[in-house]
Parts: structure tokens; sequence; C-alpha cells
């Protein structure tokens, strides 16, 4: 009996050790993953139904003015901020922002407002992170628009350390 009793304990710690492992790991991809995207990051096109009229991140600015906008990302202290350029009827903005890679592939994000910690801040945007490499990443997000979803791709490409 006693046997037994120390076979089965012997097997759960090598369960749970071996559950600990993998949790490990993919911890450690998501943190390479994450850490990837460290730098400055360009739009370099916008992919959508152009049947819609898309205004991103309530920016109030045509998701036009978006391609060209730069990111800046930083992975440590999980912020960073973008820039649309402005020219046409496109504003000039620079937004602070505070992000996270969140399951390997959820790229969320809040505006962070002059003034207002991050942590008081509770709205943001989840977008999808796919294709990334090096050099280059789209961030997919679905915008909710009379029921359905409008599927809108940022395609950004790295410009800088």
């Amino acid at each position: 009996m006693k046997n037994l009793l120390l076979s089965g304990l012997i097997g759960s710690m090598c369960l749970v050790s071996c559950t600990g492992v993998q949790n490990a790991a993919t911890a450690q991809h998501n943190k390479k993953e994450f850490l990837n995207l460290k730098g400055e990051w360009e739009i370099t096109s916008v992919d959508y139904d152009k049947s819609y009229a898309i205004k991103p991140f309530d920016e109030g600015a045509d998701i036009s003015c978006f391609v060209g906008s730069h990111w800046n990302l930083i992975p440590n202290n999980f912020s960073g901020a973008y820039s649309l350029v402005g020219g046409g009827s496109c504003p000039v903005v620079t937004q602070p922002i505070k992000f996270e890679v969140v399951n390997g592939n959820q790229f969320k994000f809040k505006k962070i407002q002059e003034g207002v910690k991050a942590k008081n801040t509770i709205s943001g945007y989840t977008l999808t992170l796919v294709n990334q490499t090096e050099n280059q990443f789209t961030l997919v997000q679905n915008v909710p628009f009379n029921g359905n979803n409008v599927r809108v791709s940022y395609n950004f490409i790295k410009t800088g350390k």
C-alpha cells in the first residue's frame, strides 16, 4: 500500500513538474515574440474592405492617415507611441501607449492620456499579431460594424532599432 501511494505521489510530482516546464517554455516563447517587437516600425499598408469608412483607434482620422505612421515599441517597460505624420486631411498626432503581447499572438494596447496613469486607463484595443519576423509583422483587427466584423490588417516594417 505504501509503495502504491509513493508511486502515485512521485508520478503526480513528475506530471506537475513536466507541466511547469511546458508552461515555462510557452512563456519563454511569448517573451521572445514580445521582445522582437522592440524598435521603430512603420505601417506600410492597410488592407480592408474599402467600402467601409474606418477611423482606427478613436483618432477621428481616416484609415489612410495610418499608412506611413511611425510606431516606437519598448517592450522592457511595455510602453511606446505612434505618430501620424499629417498632410492633406490627416492630423499630426503623437499618442503614447502601453502594450503587451498575450498568448503569443494578442497585441493589446491602450492609449495613455497626459496626466493619467496607465493603471487608471481601462479601455484599449486587442489585435492579432501575425506573420512576425525580425523585420515585419501584421496586426489584424476586427472592427464591429452593424453586427458584422470588418477585418483590418496593418502591415508593419522595421525602420530602426
